[in-house]
């Protein structure tokens, strides 16, 4: 939420809680805090009538995935009217809510939340204040939609091949996005994002947090050539601002969300996406973009890192995604990464994992240390390499990883 809104959602926060008579909450789909009414009645302010969850909402400005998961257990993303809550003291939830959803052109944008009374809002009441979540709604869209445009500024930045073309880039998506440009910002990669036409991705009003974001050629490091052109494939390139550059929870939360939309469409390989190292401000859009699409190849490459990699998190991926394509497939072993010698593969890359331990290794492999003392010698009369030498298990370790990506 930038500057420019932030009274305006107070004022229709406060004209609810004026309406209902009871103190209300704004909070964006992603259970963010927006805006909270202070209605001045008596006992509405005693910290008494906050439980846990309502108090730490207003403190941190976030709610937590088990508090979300249980509101959203209610229907309220689908709901289009007020939708009543009871209280879950296990859960901390010590009174009742009444949910307002705020929507937009049949979209949940967010929510307006209070504590439920007896006798309760009367139907016309509540009738009044959907239609000021309504208001709240489209202003939520109108904040969104001011990066909608911004596609092809972001594309041209992305997609620049020379230093001149990517300044020059930067310098229009500066101007277009104002005083929002020297927010926190990280960038997002979904790859391999299903075939579309250059401008058919989401709208940023449908991806919370979104600043822009644009579809761009995507070959996830494949070789050039024949090979390249037969699996040319696009990602999805989303620019986020954050509230922290220590916080990427609306970057996860936006990655999730796209992964969700990218499976639906049918492709034929399963999507992941890379998160990279937040920053301030637009000048080092160029790297943030890398790491991103490092991070979503690693995760492709190895599962336990994903299906939401951020570049911080990748390891030695972080130096092996940075090589030219092929540039891991070192001779010396070509023959272990045969069809044919999957296993003895697998066997070595497990025993580099576990930086040597053999009776890990075999424990996690479910096999005797004869029967891994075997595989390993066969390993090294394929590769030559001597699995006692630190330089060889090195090269070894890199080329196994490498054969992922």
């Amino acid at each position: 939420m930038t500057s420019d809104f932030r009274g305006e959602y107070q004022e229709l926060v406060d004209e609810i809680s004026e309406l209902l008579g009871a103190p209300a909450t704004l909070e964006n789909r992603d259970f963010e805090l927006i805006a909270f009414g202070a209605y001045d009645s008596e006992g509405d302010l005693d910290p008494s009538a906050l439980d846990p969850v309502r108090a730490r909402s207003i403190l941190t400005r976030r709610s937590t995935a088990a508090v979300r998961a249980w509101f959203e257990g209610f229907g309220i993303t689908r709901a289009t009217g007020p939708v009543r809550i009871p209280p879950a003291p296990e859960a901390g939830v010590l009174r009742g809510r009444v949910c307002l959803p705020v929507r937009h052109r049949g979209v949940v944008l967010g929510y307006v939340w209070l504590l439920d009374t007896d006798p309760g809002p009367t139907a016309p009441q509540l009738a009044a204040a959907m239609e000021v979540a309504g208001r709240i709604g489209a202003l939520l869209a109108d904040e969104a939609t001011r990066g909608a445009d911004l596609s092809r500024e972001l594309r041209a930045v992305l997609t620049a091949e020379r230093d001149w073309q990517r300044e020059m880039a930067v310098a229009e998506l500066r101007t277009a996005l104002g005083t929002r440009a020297g927010d926190p910002h990280t960038v997002v990669c979904v790859a391999p994002w299903p075939p579309v036409g250059p401008d058919d991705a989401p709208s940023v009003r449908t991806v919370p947090g979104a600043t822009a974001l644009c579809t761009v050629p995507w070959d996830g490091g494949a070789s050039h050539g024949r090979e390249a052109a037969g699996r040319a494939r696009s990602a999805l390139a989303l620019l986020v601002r954050l509230r922290s550059a220590d916080v990427p929870a609306p970057a996860v939360s936006a990655a999730g969300r796209l992964l969700e939309r990218a499976r639906g469409g049918g492709g034929a390989t399963g999507p992941a996406a890379g998160i990279a190292a937040a920053r301030t401000g637009l000048a080092e859009l160029g790297a943030a973009w890398r790491e991103a699409s490092a991070a979503a190849r690693a995760a492709l490459a190895e599962p336990r890192l994903g299906p939401v990699a951020e570049w911080a998190s990748i390891g030695p991926f972080r130096l092996l995604t940075a090589l030219p394509p092929g540039a891991a497939r070192d001779p010396a072993v070509r023959a272990l990464l045969s069809p044919a010698h999957r296993e003895l593969a697998r066997t070595a890359e497990v025993y580099l994992d576990r930086a040597g331990q053999a009776g890990r290794t075999a424990a996690e492999l479910g096999i005797h240390r004869q029967t891994l003392y075997y595989r390993l010698s066969r390993v090294e009369r394929l590769t030559g390499l001597d699995l006692d030498d630190g330089e060889d298990r090195l090269l070894l370790h890199m080329a196994l990883k490498g054969a992922r990506l």
